[in-house]
């Protein structure tokens, strides 16, 4: 059985930083890709960036280019979205998800889902 548990997400004022985790439980990041989503109140979710079982990475969202980096500790089996220079736009619920494939993360429709974590950026 697949399980992802986010956490991190927390109250963080405009210009900080925040790490978020993705543990994944029941299988291995070998064969999973990871993508991490977000969903702001009244509006759709998106997708921000994914990474494949080979370690490439992807990241859609284009206001975020260069404040959003993904990684995966294998040891760990944990995915992690660093977000940097945070924004009050990036206020969302950001969730995790979990496909077995190992074709590019962004070609997938993500099977497994985590709960969320909610990031609120505000002064």
């Amino acid at each position: 059985q697949v399980q992802l548990v986010e956490s991190g997400g927390c109250l963080v004022q405009p210009g900080g930083s925040l790490r978020l985790s993705c543990k994944v439980i029941g299988v291995s990041l070998a064969d999973y890709a990871i993508g991490w989503f977000r969903q702001a109140p009244g509006k759709e979710r998106e997708r921000v960036s994914c990474i494949s079982t080979s370690g490439g990475s992807i990241h859609f969202e284009d206001s975020g280019k260069g404040r959003f980096t993904i990684s995966k500790d294998r040891v760990r089996n944990t995915v992690y979205l660093q977000i940097d220079s945070l924004k009050p736009e990036d206020t969302a619920v950001y969730y995790c998800a979990a496909d077995p494939t190992h074709e590019s993360c962004g070609l997938t429709a993500y099977r497994y889902w985590g709960q969320g974590t909610q990031v609120t950026v505000s002064s």
